[in-house]
């Protein structure tokens, strides 16, 4: 099979940009990725687009097409949905068609339009993600459904609310170098806890954003990038997919993510490598929660140990393992369709070199990007590695 690389990627800032359209976002995201690159638009084979609720925010379907039009090229497009790893699936997706042969040059990426919205309405169309018959009627909003993670985690494993401030704190403080993040402020533990009560336990600041944003990456066969004399020294070497229960009630487990460990087991043996051998971690923080059923079901922490390894340091940005140094879902901003895609982007960077944060993993050579759908129903988890 063909190895895969990244040959450039692009990213738009994410944030409240309610004037700007989704084809507008992935003009920009998509131009920026062929010139980090330099990649001609002419020589791709195919566009993976990633985009969850274009028919609620923009009333419009079909969008592969007319992403690829947007983007500048002239080939076979096709949309991915998996609620929040939309993009995260495109990926995948792309990764399978290079690595078998049937395409050379591939362009991925998402994007999605939700402030123009507001807050209700956004929050109304990411509910589509739930099920709608048996959670939504009943008045399940996701920070409830991550509420009801969070309580089952502390009474299984313990933990508490001062827990988790630590890692809005965390993100808030990786973000802020960060130009394409929503949030470049810091905040303090005391912040997150005198903050409004979203859904006990969670409050304003363990919930990420509504955003605005784009992200491209483009894919080409390590022949491709020999023949073509490409500087990509990023492969994409693991790749995996999970799944679970849709709706809470019907699961094992609240306080773990089974899709997740199914992903990452599945990507780690793909790659042939284990979770020792991983450097730096993005991962899927839509709530600070989310961060910790996450680490432990990528074995990154023991299970039940995650909920204090931002508080004891291990997940800070100098740290034994860094954990979200683009900032996160939390504080870099969750445009849904986008957000699988930018791991890749945020990973390549760092693995690069050429990150912002890229000084704190300076000796990197071993990436994770984890990307939930959901409560985690959908799970896509990719290694990265520095292969030249």
């Amino acid at each position: 099979m063909s190895e895969v690389r990244v040959a450039g990627v692009g990213l738009t800032p994410f944030g409240n940009t309610p004037e700007r359209t989704g084809r507008d976002l992935f003009a920009e995201a998509s131009a920026a990725a062929f010139d980090d690159g330099d990649v001609p638009r002419t020589d791709v084979e195919g566009v993976f687009y990633g985009n969850f609720m274009g028919e609620l925010a923009e009333h419009q379907g079909h969008q592969g097409p007319l992403m690829a039009e947007a983007a500048g090229v002239h080939a076979p497009a096709t949309r991915y949905e998996a609620a929040c790893a939309s993009s995260g699936a495109a990926v995948r997706e792309a990764v399978k068609r290079i690595r078998t042969g049937e395409n050379d040059v591939l362009l991925v990426g998402g994007a999605e339009r939700m402030t123009n919205l507001g807050t209700a309405g956004a929050t109304e169309a990411l509910a589509i993600a739930a099920d709608d018959l048996w959670e939504v009627r009943s008045g399940m909003t996701f920070p409830g459904a991550y509420a009801l993670m969070a309580q089952a985690y502390f009474r299984e494993f313990g933990g508490d609310h001062e827990d988790l401030a630590h890692i809005a704190v965390k993100n808030h403080e990786n973000a802020l170098p960060n130009e394409k993040a929503q949030y470049q402020r810091a905040i303090t533990v005391e912040d997150v806890i005198e903050a409004p009560t979203v859904s006990t336990p969670l409050g304003l600041y363990d919930s990420c954003p509504i955003s605005d944003g784009a992200s491209a990456v483009v894919l080409v066969s390590d022949e491709y990038a020999r023949d073509h004399g490409l500087d990509a020294p990023v492969a994409i070497t693991g790749t995996g997919q999970g799944g679970d229960r849709m709706a809470l009630q019907d699961r094992e487990y609240l306080a773990r993510s089974p899709a997740a460990r199914i992903a990452g087991e599945e990507a780690y043996a793909d790659a042939g490598c284990s979770p020792e051998d991983v450097d730096v971690a993005e991962v899927h923080d839509c709530f600070t929660i989310a961060e910790v059923l996450a680490i432990e079901a990528l074995d990154l922490e023991p299970v039940g140990e995650g909920i204090t390894a931002a508080r004891d340091g291990r997940t800070i940005a100098d740290g034994d393992r860094p954990i979200n140094l683009s900032g996160g879902l939390k504080a870099k901003g969750h445009p849904v369709g986008a957000t699988g895609a930018s791991q890749i982007v945020e990973l390549t960077q760092l693995l690069r070199g050429d990150h912002v944060n890229s000084e704190f993993v300076s000796d990197a050579t071993v990436g994770v990007a984890h990307n939930a759908g959901g409560t985690v129903a959908s799970a896509l988890v990719h290694v990265l590695e520095v292969v030249e």
